[in-house]
């Protein structure tokens, strides 16, 4: 695989360990033509993508963020359940 795009998501989050939680099994799920590793951190989440084109990046940036969206909203609202 020749990966020629790369981009760095640092998310900062009071729900660091759920958001890298909810991603680790999509890890699991290859989206075509990329790499793509998550790490949390203290109060972060760090997602690194590596892709063959623009078009692989912008797919894999696009599920990912929305993937963080969701699982931060909803530790959100589980915490004030």
């Amino acid at each position: 695989m020749n990966l020629t795009c790369r981009a760095e998501l640092t998310i900062e989050t009071d729900y660091a360990s759920v958001v890298a939680g909810a991603l680790s099994p999509e890890l699991a799920e290859k989206i075509p033509r990329t790499r793509i590793s998550v790490a949390p951190g203290d109060r972060k989440v760090l997602v690194n993508i590596e892709a063959e084109d623009q078009t692989a990046l912008r797919a894999a940036l696009n599920s990912y963020i929305r993937w963080t969206n969701v699982a931060e909203e909803t530790a959100k609202e589980a915490r004030r359940a």
